[in-house]
């Protein structure tokens, strides 16, 4: 009996060898026919990035982006809720039904003060003080396009489910997300895609700070600063004295800390004794908990720095965000489809762009061919904030970041606006917006993916209670005026 039970065993382990290899052969091929409908419309999202890249609108006033991403997912049969979550430039993509539920974030706020036009030295745009110095209208589009790609795929029957693209507002210190999460906008998604603008090409394995942020305003008498001094009350004193105690803190703080400050008001005149001046503040460390309680060091300061000056004072949160939470699970699949995926390769003009660009670089500078170079998955320091964080605290979510701009571009910087007026830029969204596509592909096609990455969420969220930082307020929709 043992050989013939041996043979019924071999028999099954063999068909479903079979099967699993017809299925992976199904899925491929999925992923290459998305591969063949993304590239295809270079084009046309190159077009809607450019626009947006130029329209370069800050937070929650990203009226015209918005618009332009949901009519295109529009006009291609996803219904959009906007408006929500309390923000008028939000909102919701769907396609499909059932399960799962697959979700994609897309941002589109640029930044202020960085004006810069596509040339591969410093050149500013008269009448345009703002610029997309952050990659989001890449980041928007490449989404988009990634939502698009998918709708045919669910369309057509190949896979099913439901697909979700989240118009997310204000990133840059809006802390949009968090309201969207704070809504229960993500309470039925199973997982969640995203992707960021960047110098390399790196699936994120590392976490990000927690940020808290508030403006701090403070209050004098005002009065003739040379005839009747001793009659006024600086309420610019108030905000030095602050910094000044903000400074003499960092020596007694974790090193991992992070605070940046902006005099954002300081009086009118010199020789008017100001009576109103503001400070806007940002707090961020690796741990949520250290960032709130340096923080509120901040606000002991602040009162101190009143008292001292005898003006008054208060402060309004403006944003707060979780660190990221990493899925080893999502990260690994990901990974994988973008070593698929690969690179950026740039033509001759790109090269000679990049070279000239690169001499406006300080310190070392990396070679140009790691545009090229999918980097394997790794740890590293945290850096930067985002409100993706948020996300990941309520739902396995993972991303990746494509080189959209020359090896060695800082962030926050003219020449990351520059990449992203040319097809460096676009070429990097492409490839993000593939890789995200094949990460979907796999997820809608595998219940086991999404078992093993709701198990590890689980596991690294514990007992933690999700609850926003930035407390109950509503949209600072005027954080930028």
């Amino acid at each position: 009996m043992k050989p013939i039970f041996t043979l019924i065993l071999s028999l099954l382990f063999g068909c479903a060898c079979m099967a699993q290899s017809k299925s992976n052969k199904a899925t491929e091929g999925l992923k290459t026919e998305t591969a063949i409908h993304i590239q295809s419309d270079y084009d046309v999202y190159k077009k809607i990035a450019l626009t947006i890249w130029d329209y370069a609108e800050l937070g929650y006033k990203e009226n015209k982006s918005s618009a332009l991403l949901q009519s295109t997912l529009k006009e291609n049969g996803f219904t959009v809720e906007a408006g929500i979550a309390g923000m008028p430039t939000a909102f919701v993509a769907t396609y499909g039904s059932g399960a799962p539920v697959i979700a994609i974030l897309a941002e589109y706020d640029a930044l202020p003060g960085i004006s810069q036009d596509k040339s591969p030295t410093k050149t500013t745009i008269a009448n345009k003080p703002n610029g997309h110095a952050c990659g989001h209208h890449l980041f928007g589009t490449g989404s988009v396009a990634t939502g698009i790609a998918l709708k045919k795929l669910l369309e057509s029957g190949k896979i099913k489910g439901t697909l979700k693209v989240f118009g997310c507002p204000a990133e840059e210190g809006g802390s949009g997300k968090v309201y969207l999460v704070r809504e229960g906008l993500f309470s039925n998604v199973d997982v969640v895609l995203h992707w960021h603008a960047s110098d390399q090409n790196l699936v994120s394995y590392t976490s990000a700070l927690a940020n808290k942020s508030a403006k701090f305003r403070f209050y004098g008498v005002a009065s003739h600063a040379s005839m009747s001094p001793e009659k006024g009350r600086s309420a610019l004193d108030g905000v030095e004295a602050l910094n000044n105690m903000a400074n003499m803190m960092r020596e007694h703080i974790p090193q991992e800390t992070r605070i940046h400050y902006v005099i954002t008001s300081g009086g009118k005149a010199p020789n008017v004794v100001p009576e109103f001046a503001e400070v806007y503040y940002y707090v961020r460390h690796p741990d949520k908990t250290f960032a709130v309680s340096i923080f509120d060091r901040i606000k002991k300061a602040a009162e101190g720095a009143a008292l001292g000056t005898e003006t008054k004072t208060d402060y309004e949160i403006i944003g707060g965000t979780h660190d990221l939470l990493i899925n080893k699970t999502l990260a690994i699949a990901m990974q994988a489809n973008f070593e698929k995926v690969g690179g950026v390769a740039y033509t001759t003009d790109e090269m000679n762009f990049a070279r000239e660009l690169q001499k406006s670089f300080l310190g070392t500078v990396p070679p140009i061919a790691n545009a090229g170079v999918v980097t394997p998955l790794h740890t590293d320091n945290a850096q930067g904030s985002t409100d993706v964080g948020d996300v990941s605290y309520v739902v396995p979510t993972v991303g990746v970041e494509t080189a959209t701009w020359v090896p060695g571009t800082s962030a926050h910087s003219w020449q990351a606006v520059a990449c992203g007026a040319t097809d460096i830029g676009i070429k990097g969204m492409m490839v993000a917006s593939k890789t995200m596509a094949f990460t979907a592909i796999d997820l809608f096609s595998s219940p086991e993916l999404i078992r093993k990455a709701k198990e590890e969420f689980k596991q690294s969220i514990g007992s933690y209670q999700y609850k926003a930082l930035l407390g109950d307020r509503k949209p600072a929709l005027n954080y930028r005026d």
